[in-house]
Order: C-alpha cells, then structure tokens, then sequence
C-alpha cells in the first residue's frame, strides 16, 4: 500500500497523452493543459491511449522533479473517460496503490456481505 503525506494530493490527468514525453513534457502538460502547479508538491498521474499498460507519474519534491515509471506485464490500467481535455480526477493513496497494481481502483473487489444476521 502507498501511503502519502496528508497534504500530497493525487491528481488522475483523464484523458490520453504521448507517452514519449519526458519530465519537461508532463510538467507543461500539468501547467497548460491541466491548469494545475507542477511545484506543488502533488502527484500528477497519466496514462497513453495505445499503450494502456504504461503509467507515468511526475511529483516536485522540492528540489526538483520525479518521474515515476510502471507498466504492466499483464493487463491494462482502467482509466476513466473524460470528455473535456485538461480535466483532473483526484485520488487517495489507497486508490492510487490498486491503479498502481493494475486493480479496479474503483471497485477493487466486491465482496458479499451478509444482509441479515440470524
């Protein structure tokens, strides 16, 4: 399990970008496109069209730029669709530990509960 500062928050980037951008590329993207501030301290997390195993994510740690690198062997990450560009989701650690994973992070596991005791 990831576990984050209370003040870290993770920002989901919907939609699809190039994933050849580097360090650079994906802070411009968090400042233009996402109207957000790289150096805040926030985790900014992207994810390709085509290559739907691979995640990317940039974080400012106060002295410079981290960029954080997972693909899957198996499987995909499931991404949220987004119709407007430059829109954000965010996340907690918890969710972000299943996306990294490659679990449904919105409904990990559904577990049968029992309705009525007795």
């Amino acid at each position: 399990m990831t576990v984050l500062p209370p003040n870290v928050k993770v920002h989901l980037a919907l939609g699809f970008i190039d994933m050849r951008k580097g360090i650079d590329g994906l802070a411009m993207l968090v400042q233009g496109i996402l109207h957000q501030d790289p150096f805040s301290g926030h985790l900014f997390v992207f994810r390709g069209r085509t290559r739907a195993n691979l995640l990317k994510i940039i974080y400012w740690d106060g002295t410079g730029f981290c960029l954080f690198t997972k693909r899957l062997e198996h499987g995909v990450f499931l991404w949220p669709p987004s119709i407007e560009p430059g829109e954000t989701l965010s996340m907690n650690s918890a969710q972000l530990s299943l996306l990294i994973d490659g679990v449904d992070w919105r409904a990990p596991e559904q577990r049968w509960r029992l309705a009525v005791a007795g």
